[in-house]
């Protein structure tokens, strides 16, 4: 194996603690095989005495095969696994646990659910409450805290603790542990047992631990206990790479391996194997943003090739429209499918995009949940009162819309499977007050069954008061009433295309058994388009990227406000932006849903001293319209448009930033 310097020097390590900073594209992968290898036949380590450990069991599957190949399988005693997996096989030993004491996530999340109905508690987003609370839970033992210090995001604090000890009573009664059980009686063990902890120490004697910045504190602490006495700890990963705080991951540990270990070894690999000179100088103006990383420079083998594309479009469905036509031309010139991606923030802005492509005959797949907005709760309310409008009478589209707005009637009432108007005021025969908002409820219904979609959904928001329902339920729930909105917006937007009602269901209809089509496992689609969230993207490459909707709200995304928060948008940008190996695309609309976009400051970061910026490009201004760079110098732009005597002069950060210009 032909390895740099900076690559020999982390193979040819033996002992004591190392940090490895491994850039994007850098051969992380090809370090950790070769290091084992080099223990074993250089340093003559025992194989069995070498603990590997990575996030997930692909990761994990595919770093053994790799080992195995390039030792042609001669020392099967090596562990791989995940964090979860080694940290089992500790406690399984200790306490006569079996696989069937692991709770798996689907009963997890029907206990959770039995729960929220016992506890009363109404939502219209069920599945979204859950998995909130699923996090939760996961970040309490995962950071060890107290319930009486926690503050819920998803409910009431009180609401919350209910929750919690529910669900906490119900694992002891059935005798089962959760995912996060397994790591918390792993350090509650070997922080009470030095006898076990000996044991374990004995038999991993050297750790290499991969995508060592999404540690999180107890995965820490219990290698920390493993390692103590020789703290061989080989701790490879990027730092700017470290994008899921939310799952409780801390990349401040790695931050901090320095002081953990003060006799700990550093090493950049600093060499970026996968991406073009351009792309990676435009994403380290981005990342030195960052005030908590290592500084690092990067060095890009490949030189010359590929283009990064930054555009301002009127719309999405201009956006759309362009990304849909160019990965055409893609694959219209040799390029295989399986080599574009398409990366979103979050995965519920891919809808439209999916709708083009599936005219287009593109073949893709979505790496992350389908997002078929029809199916979401705020969908099926829009749907419900469109379809009582036209004469449905059913108990199943009346309690979609019955309290939303609340009118206060009981779904006690609603016991029939048909559901007459004249039997709900029967029902409140001596409550005028409530006979009046059921005849209003008649009285809207009739007046939408006359609209088109559009029209139709508009009433229902201002006419009916679905806005206002809404704004309380986004403050119940502790969510951002902007994120119910956007999804609100999206649906009135897209109705707008039909002039009926059954012209927008047979839409729909058709919509929703196409993308089921497009479920599958995704190693059967290895040469289609992937549609990713930044998330999913991260450890994979391809020769084109896209990256839409490159806008403030929506990357760095509207919830982020602290300088932390920040950081990690800006990560996760950088994750994105490091997948492509020749050609990057950043799209920006000037308008979502009728409201004015800004580009993300993040476009203006990576072009601040950007070498694309010669003399010669073209730049595209709103008002003075194509005009040529005559000069870029620290920052600045001097442009001569046609009609103008002298040139116009332009900081590129601000201009960029701010829709004035953009590179053609």
């Amino acid at each position: 194996m032909n390895l740099n310097q900076s690559q020999t020097l982390a193979v040819s390590h033996n002992t004591g603690p190392m940090l490895v900073a491994a850039g994007p594209g850098s051969g992380k992968t090809s370090v950790i095989t070769a290091r084992i290898q080099n223990l074993i036949e250089r340093y003559g380590l025992n194989p069995s005495n070498i603990l590997v450990i990575t996030f997930t069991r692909a990761a994990a599957d595919q770093m053994k095969d790799r080992f195995r190949k390039i030792t042609d399988g001669l020392y099967p005693a090596v562990t791989f696994g995940t964090f979860h997996a080694i940290y089992f096989n500790i406690i399984k030993h200790a306490y006569n646990f079996s696989s069937a004491n692991i709770l798996q996530e689907e009963q997890k999340k029907q206990y959770l659910r039995e729960i929220i109905i016992q506890q009363g508690i109404e939502t219209e987003d069920e599945n979204d409450l859950i998995s909130s609370i699923i996090s939760e839970i996961s970040l309490i033992k995962g950071e060890r805290i107290s319930l009486d210090h926690y503050y819920s995001q998803s409910c009431s604090d009180d609401v919350f603790r209910k929750i919690y000890g529910e669900y906490e009573s119900q694992l002891q009664s059935i005798n089962r542990i959760d995912f996060d059980d397994i790591l918390l009686i792993c350090y509650e063990l070997l922080k009470e047992r030095k006898d076990i902890l000996a044991i374990w120490q004995k038999k991993y004697t050297y750790i290499l631990i991969d995508e060592f910045q999404d540690i999180n504190k107890i995965q820490y602490d219990i290698i920390k206990m493993i390692a103590s006495g020789n703290d061989n700890i080989f701790a490879v990963g990027d730092d700017d790479q470290s994008v899921y705080r939310f799952r409780g991951s801390k990349p401040e540990i790695m931050l901090n391996f320095g002081k953990d270990y003060p006799d700990a070894k550093k090493v950049f690999l600093d060499i970026n194997y996968r991406s073009l000179k351009r792309i990676v100088k435009a994403s380290l103006n981005l990342i030195k943003n960052n005030r908590s990383r290592y500084e690092k420079q990067i060095i890009a083998v490949r030189e010359e090739g590929g283009y990064i594309d930054i555009r301002n479009f009127p719309g999405q469905k201009e956006e759309n429209l362009f990304i849909t036509e160019k990965i055409r031309k893609y694959m219209e010139d040799g390029m295989e499918p399986g080599q574009i991606a398409v990366l979103y923030r979050t995965n519920i802005g891919a809808g439209k995009l999916i709708e083009k492509l599936m005219e287009y005959n593109i073949p893709f797949y979505v790496k992350d949940t389908l997002p078929n907005l029809f199916r979401h709760w705020i969908s099926q309310s829009m749907i419900a009162y469109i379809r009582l409008a036209l004469g449905d009478r059913s108990r199943e589209m009346f309690l979609k819309i019955i309290n939303r707005p609340n009118r206060f009637v009981s779904r006690a009432i609603l016991n029939e499977k048909i559901i007459s108007f004249a039997g709900l005021k029967n029902s409140y025969s001596d409550k005028i007050w409530m006979q009046d908002r059921i005849e209003k409820l008649e009285r809207d219904l009739q007046m939408l069954s006359g609209m088109n979609p559009f029209s139709a959904i508009n009433y229902i928001r201002k006419g009916i008061g679905y806005d206002e329902y809404l704004r309380e339920y986004a403050a119940q729930r502790r969510i951002n009433e902007e994120e119910l909105f956007d999804v609100l917006e999206e649906i009135q937007e897209g109705a707008k295309e039909f002039n009926t009602f059954d012209a927008w269901f047979e839409h729909i209809r058709k919509y929703s058994e196409e993308l089921l089509k497009k479920q599958g496992n995704s190693r059967e689609k290895k040469n289609y388009v992937q549609i990713s969230t930044m998330h999913s993207a991260k450890g994979l490459e391809f020769e084109a990227v896209f990256i839409p909707d490159a806008v403030e709200g929506i990357t760095p995304y509207r919830k982020a406000v602290s300088e932390e928060e920040l950081e990690e948008e800006r990560r996760l940008f950088y994750v994105a932006v490091t997948r492509t190996k020749d050609c990057l695309h950043i799209y920006s609309p000037k308008e979502i849903h009728n409201k004015e976009m800004k580009v993300s400051r993040f476009v203006g970061e990576m072009i601040c001293d950007f070498a694309e910026l010669i003399p010669g490009r073209y730049i595209i201004h709103a008002k003075y319209g194509e005009g040529i760079i005559e000069q870029y110098s620290e920052g600045k732009l001097k442009v001569q448009f046609p009609g103008l005597q002298k040139p116009l002069l332009f900081d590129a950060k601000y201009a960029v930033s701010n829709n004035i210009i953009r590179i053609k």
